[in-house]
């Protein structure tokens, strides 16, 4: 398990100005964006035990983080 916070940029090499652009310009993929950070901090607390949490939780989020990431990646396919 890594302990490095799964960032758009680094999970999508070479779509950091398309992830830039579609921020500016698109409203769902900005939102999808900001839940994917907020989830994806949460995870990276609990994996550090900066604020722990039972496992099921920590599951759950994970599997949240994993569809946004998905969907992210069905918006910049289709925008690209």
């Amino acid at each position: 398990m890594s302990h490095t916070p799964h960032e758009l940029a680094d999970d999508f090499p070479g779509k950091a100005d398309l992830i830039h652009e579609l921020k500016l310009n698109d409203g769902e993929f900005r939102h999808l964006a900001e839940e994917y950070h907020r989830v994806n901090r949460a995870v990276h607390r609990a994996e550090t035990n900066v604020e722990p949490m039972d496992q099921f939780r920590e599951e759950e989020l994970r599997k949240e983080r994993m569809h946004l990431k998905d969907r992210i990646a069905a918006k910049l396919s289709n925008s690209a």
